[in-house]
């Protein structure tokens, strides 16, 4: 099994800053695309950016030029810098990561979700 662990989550005023981060573990033979999704009340759950094994990534329209997103290959871990947060940012934020086994296979897998609220 894999498992996704989110940190970093919290309460902010709006105009500040805070950092994800989600470390993968487990038995697979790497990690390929690892992302960040949000989904605030009565929405749907939507892609706020993600980054390949690369060095390339894309990001929502919203939150291009505030938020980065980078990883550390070596720990199976990705990181979202997320600056100049505006209270349209609330919401449960989601690591997202497609693994590889041995096998070949490929296969989702999904945090639990960290909460970030952004307050006027």
């Amino acid at each position: 099994q894999v498992q996704l662990v989110e940190s970093g989550g919290g309460l902010v005023q709006a105009g500040g800053s805070l950092r994800l981060s989600c470390v993968a573990s487990g038995s697979f033979f790497r990690v390929n695309t690892m992302g960040w999704y949000r989904q605030a009340p009565g929405t749907q759950r939507e892609l706020v950016a993600a980054a390949t094994g690369g060095d390339r990534t894309n990001y929502a329209d919203s939150v291009k030029g505030r938020f980065t997103i980078s990883r550390d290959n070596a720990k199976n871990t990705v990181y979202l810098q997320m600056n100049s947060l505006k209270p349209e940012d609330t919401a449960v934020y989601y690591c997202n990561a497609e693994v590889m086994w041995w096998s070949s296979r490929v296969e989702e897998y999904w945090g639990q979700g960290t909460q970030v609220t952004v307050s006027l």
